[in-house]
């Protein structure tokens, strides 16, 4: 069925246009609840967190409507990090799980994560049966058995001793001087306080949110205030989170950024050294480095690639028993401790590799010498077809053949934000530079 709601990760757009409009929350509020609501009598539960945009308030009421509409108990955990709610839906028993963020987008945009009882993202299949309920409308409860709605107000301390119980007992951070950027978003009070209880000199960046400022200027996307702000305290590292907080970019000391590519390097060969690293595999996406593939097999081990999106990372690594990884944008999947990609998890790793080595993050950062790729975005009017134009079809063609032998090229059009995503590797800079701009001049002459 094809989906015409649902994206890589759930449903996301502008707030208050197609699809997200409270309207269409109310509808997938009731949708999804008919789907989760079981059989049987007992006590039906949905656990929703959210990050700190302003329209998260009206989508957190609408999507609540719609649940207890159709009987669903709905528990309110406020703003709070999106790996909280894939540990928290499990722990509270809930049937479901919903988080309303739109990850490292603009606070304009908006979107609903849904996460089935076990804490997992939903399949596509899932997926395409909750737009087909949503098509045939809604089946409210009887009037006794409308659901209720109630605030957790200690969601995120659960979360916050989660993530501190995957450090080794005793290991502490004095003496790490600790630059987090929080993005203005949901970990903005989560995260530092991890941090200074277990010993490291914060010092946050991106922690006063307005609901209209994040992601703005700060985060995982937007790395150069704190990597300025690292340099200027003499920062041991810098963590930078995203707007949801499921994915991280790490600042060396020297203000250099690294990506996920290098942070899953470094676990993954640390990992394999203490016989963790389950079936000797890392799980990426096709858009990570050839370098980070080289580097595995320069291990002994794997590279194991999917689709764009950590949920398929996720499902390829729970179909094959592997326990390790994400993606270049920052996710970092480690299924033995969470569900979902976890930034602040995945920089408290970081940290303890520190600690354990007494290397600098400039060399724990630095694993591999990158194949020189080039990323480039053009945005494109919506009901434009770009990628099924002749011209732009050839053009990819002409590039293939150019890099046939010499690396690799990826286009795709993303999941989450109506865009074209051109992406190429090639040791020839130059030859890289004149394919990818080819492609890009074509696609933006039909963009719209």
């Amino acid at each position: 069925m094809t989906r015409k709601l649902f994206g890589t990760d759930g449903v996301r757009g502008t707030a208050n246009t197609f699809p997200m409009t409270p309207e269409m929350a109310l509808m997938l509020g009731a949708a999804v609840g008919r789907h989760f609501r079981r059989e049987h009598q007992g006590v039906h539960r949905v656990v929703i967190g959210k990050d700190t945009r302003l329209s998260g308030y009206m989508f957190e009421n609408a999507l609540t409507a719609g649940l207890t509409s159709t009987g669903m108990n709905v528990l309110l955990l406020g703003p709070v990090p999106t790996p909280a709610v894939g540990l928290l839906t499990p722990s509270m028993r809930a049937d479901l799980g919903i988080m309303i963020s739109a990850s490292h987008n603009p606070a304009a945009d908006n979107g609903i994560k849904f996460f089935g009882p076990d804490g997992f993202k939903l399949s596509d299949e899932v997926e395409a049966h909750i737009e087909k309920l949503v098509d045939d409308g809604p089946r409210p409860a009887k009037p006794h058995n409308i659901g209720r709605a109630k605030r957790i107000d200690d969601g995120r301390f659960r979360y916050q001793e989660r993530v501190k119980s995957t450090l080794p007992a005793g290991l502490r951070l004095d003496g790490v001087k600790v630059v987090i950027d929080c993005a203005n978003g949901a970990a903005y009070k989560t995260a530092p306080e991890v941090l200074w209880e277990l010993g490291a000199d914060v010092i946050p960046v991106g922690v006063s949110p307005n609901g209209l400022n994040i992601n703005a200027d700060c985060g995982s996307t937007k790395p150069q205030i704190a990597a300025e702000t690292v340099v200027a305290h003499g920062a041991d590292v810098g963590i930078c989170l995203d707007g949801d907080a499921d994915r991280i970019i790490l600042i060396d000391e020297k203000g250099r950024v690294a990506d996920g590519d290098q942070i899953m390097a470094l676990m993954a060969a640390r990992w394999a050294e203490e016989d963790r690293l389950k079936g000797g595999a890392l799980v990426a996406t096709v858009m990570s480095n050839l370098g980070l593939e080289r580097f595995m097999h320069g291990k002994g081990l794997r590279l194991e690639r999917t689709n764009v999106g950590d949920r398929y990372v996720v499902e390829a690594m729970r179909a094959n028993g592997w326990n390790l990884g994400g993606e270049q944008s920052g996710h970092i999947v480690m299924t033995d401790y969470a569900t979902t990609g976890d930034g602040l998890m995945a920089g408290l790793q970081f940290l303890a590799e520190m600690v354990r080595t007494g290397q600098p993050a400039s060399v724990l950062t630095r694993n591999f010498e990158p194949v020189p790729q080039m990323l480039k975005n053009v945005r494109y009017t919506k009901g434009k077809a770009p990628l099924e134009t002749l011209a732009v079809q050839q053009a990819i063609a002409e590039a293939e053949k150019q890099l046939t032998g010499k690396g690799r090229l990826l286009i795709r059009k993303s999941g989450t934000e109506p865009l074209i995503r051109v992406m190429a590797e090639c040791e020839d800079e130059g030859l890289l530079l004149s394919v990818v701009d080819g492609i890009v001049a074509e696609v933006q002459a039909v963009a719209g």
